[in-house]
């Protein structure tokens, strides 16, 4: 569903800086093609989204972000592993493990490992230029690329980064279209501009055909945009029936697309080889502006994972049966999570950034 620019402000205060807790875990049935009903019980009412007007200052309750150089907290390498792993069966509703791994960042929208031993994040700066910062598992934080205005989705292609650019709420809620998507070698070298014109571009996932796939939680046709591989200057609308699409993962089959601020919090599972077909929804519980669904990610078994800025939760989903589960709360504004990839990272860890300027590590029990 597409919001009126001023309700979709309010949903983005009420959401995002509001940080109201989501309901307690449970089951969620899965429906193909629509939103799953919940099981019977007292109906809930949708949270009312307040009116702002357009041009009025924001709620002084909006944390001050700017930060001085990142302080880091030296975190104890772990061994090398492969890719992302998890257990053959999905684990009880038991808390993870959350402990800082950095934090005096700036604004962190995103992040994504290079394999080498490395983590890369998209850090913006409130009136400043952001950039995408690296870090290391020691701790050891440095600038990949910087004067990148609002950037957001980041996904490793070869020997190069790729990322967003433009990634501002008000760009999105005004319908302004100077979002590109770039790109810049590993060593910080050759830094061009594959794909302009997209407003507010957000979620970002590369898929096998070497196509990136785009998302646009605002604006007049929220939705999910692709960029040919063959042709990157030119960018083609995939579907707009994906509500304020903003979190987003793709695997070889499937590609998880993520809501924001509708009425529910919903994952919509795509055939990565028809991305136009049949859809699979799962509903979250909680309000859709409280809970403010950000990017998400899926682990080898499958199981969906999604930070929810607003309640400051990671929840844990598994499509098969819909059941959900709060692995961490208390993290508030969380944005983004990984699996850890390379060198000096746990493979079977989350790691998550947050608009606060902080990399929490989110470790699975018995771990």
């Amino acid at each position: 569903m597409t919001l009126s620019r001023v309700a979709m402000v309010g949903a983005v205060l009420l959401g995002v800086v509001a940080g109201t807790p989501l309901a307690a875990a449970q089951s969620v049935p899965v429906t193909p093609s629509a939103p799953v009903t919940p099981p019977p019980g007292p109906p809930v009412e949708p949270m009312p989204m307040p009116t702002v007007v357009p041009g009025a200052p924001l709620s002084s309750d909006v944390p001050a972000l700017l930060r001085s150089a990142p302080v880091v907290e030296t975190v104890p390498a772990a061994e090398a592993a492969p890719e992302p792993t998890a257990p053959a069966t999905p684990p009880a509703c038991v808390p993870w493990k959350v402990s800082t791994v950095a934090d005096g960042f700036g604004v962190l929208e995103n992040l994504a490992f290079d394999g080498d031993g490395t983590m890369l994040l998209s850090e913006s700066i409130p009136f400043g230029d952001g950039a995408i910062r690296t870090l290391t598992p020691s701790g050891e934080a440095g600038t990949l690329v910087s004067d990148v205005q609002s950037p957001g989705g980041i996904v490793v292609d070869g020997d190069r980064v790729v990322f967003t650019t433009g990634n501002n709420v008000m760009a999105g809620l005004w319908g302004s279209a100077n979002g590109t998507v770039d790109a810049v070698d590993r060593d910080g070298g050759n830094h061009t501009t594959l794909t302009e014109g997209l407003s507010m571009p957000n979620g970002l996932a590369l898929l096998d055909s070497g196509d990136l796939l785009v998302t646009h939680a605002f604006g007049d046709e929220p939705g999910l945009t692709r960029i040919s591989a063959s042709d990157p200057t030119s960018a083609a609308t995939v579907r707009t029936d994906v509500g304020s699409a903003n979190g987003l993962f793709s695997t070889p089959t499937s590609v998880y697309v993520g809501n924001t601020v509708d009425r529910s919090t919903e994952v919509h599972v795509l055939d990565a080889g028809d991305l136009t077909g049949e859809v699979t929804t799962l509903t979250l519980p909680g309000g859709g502006a409280a809970n403010a669904g950000d990017d998400l990610t899926v682990d080898a078994d499958g199981l969906v994972y999604i930070a929810l800025n607003g309640a400051g939760k990671v929840v844990r989903v598994d499509p098969a049966t819909g059941d959900t589960c709060e692995i961490a709360t208390d993290l508030p504004m969380t944005s983004s999570v990984r699996f850890g990839s390379g060198t000096g990272w746990d493979s079977t860890s989350l790691y998550a950034t947050s608009f606060a300027g902080t990399v929490h590590r989110l470790t699975p029990p018995g771990n």
